[in-house]
């Protein structure tokens, strides 16, 4: 069943490649979503796709690129966004 989730996540993720890891890892999923930093230092994605390929990515992502300590992830539903077409990073 399609779902999103918004994936509020804290730790070092900002300033060491984190948000390039998630797009880049989201690429090997048929998930769609953004990733953005937020000002008091945490990275929010928004994920949708199918429940098994959300776990799956999250799974990745959790474990960080080599720069990266992801400390924490807090997942809650959001509504679903029809005809989104891709994983982008928001700037």
């Amino acid at each position: 069943m399609m779902k999103r989730y918004e994936v509020e996540v804290t730790g070092r993720v900002q300033g060491v490649g984190f948000r390039a890891f998630v797009e880049q890892t989201a690429s090997q999923y048929p998930v769609t979503g953004t990733v953005q930093n937020r000002p008091e230092g945490s990275v929010v994605i928004q994920v949708q796709g199918e429940e098994t390929e959300i776990e799956q990515f999250l799974a990745k992502v959790g474990q960080g690129n080599h720069f990266a300590k992801v400390e924490h992830m807090e997942k809650k539903e959001i509504p679903k966004k029809e005809k989104e077409g891709r994983f982008s990073t928001i700037y």
